[in-house]
């Protein structure tokens, strides 16, 4: 399961650092030091991750340990929604508080000093942690699966979004239109925009899907700026 989480890391982030590559030529020029320092940490957090997500694969398809179902017919349809997106709010509020903790200076120094080396993040800077904090991270939802049930197609759902909303929210550029990042919706949901000032304040923003928890306890900024690099169009002439 390591391996598919550090391929999984791989191909999202390498997916849109080309894209940004295409998009923002430069925005990423002299930082291969710190892109290096980026994938080493990702790939010893994609162990740490894929280690409990294995064992409870494991342990669900031999013993049934967890809540996953296969059967879409083992509860009402409109748990599916409704699962992933209890699935995201708890782990957006598990994010919130231990990222908030992370931040107390002795904490921070311990173990999340490596995330914040990338002070302008990149599309590989999403699991770049110390293993104390990869650990935090890793606990949640296997917790989760073995406490709410949600069909294996809702958890890949959950999944999907945890990878790329944290590979997006770090790219150093945004990737949502402006009427969304400005609009009633990005009053709530949380862009590279939103993160970038956390990267640039500390003290500030420090969700990860949703502004609820910081808006809540008046920890959100509002939204950053970004390196200023002239995108490249979409479709050469």
């Amino acid at each position: 399961m390591s391996v598919i989480v550090a391929v999984r890391y791989a191909a999202v982030s390498g997916g849109f650092a080309w894209l940004t590559k295409r998009r923002f030529p430069g925005l990423y020029a002299g930082r291969d030091p710190q892109i290096r320092h980026e994938i080493g940490w990702s790939l010893a957090s994609a162990f740490i991750y894929g280690a409990p997500a294995g064992l409870l694969a494991w342990g669900w398809q031999e013993h049934g340990w967890t809540r996953v179902y296969t059967d879409v017919s083992a509860y009402p349809l409109w748990w599916l929604p409704v699962s992933v997106l209890l699935y995201l709010f708890l782990h957006d509020t598990w994010f919130y508080w231990t990222h908030r903790w992370m931040h107390r200076p002795a904490v921070y120094k311990r173990m999340h000093a490596v995330h914040h080396a990338s002070r302008q993040p990149t599309a590989w800077t999403a699991m770049s942690f110390h293993p104390w904090e990869s650990i935090t991270g890793a606990v949640v939802i296997p917790a989760l699966v073995l406490l709410i049930p949600i069909h294996v197609a809702a958890l890949g759902v959950v999944l999907t979004v945890m990878t790329v909303m944290g590979v997006t929210n770090h790219m150093g550029w945004e990737l949502f239109p402006r009427w969304v990042v400005h609009g009633p919706l990005g009053r709530w949901l949380i862009t590279a925009s939103h993160h970038q000032r956390h990267h640039d304040k500390f003290l500030t923003n420090f969700g990860l899907y949703f502004r609820f928890w910081d808006r809540l306890c008046g920890t959100d900024a509002g939204i950053g700026g970004f390196a200023t690099v002239r995108p490249r169009p979409l479709r050469q002439p």
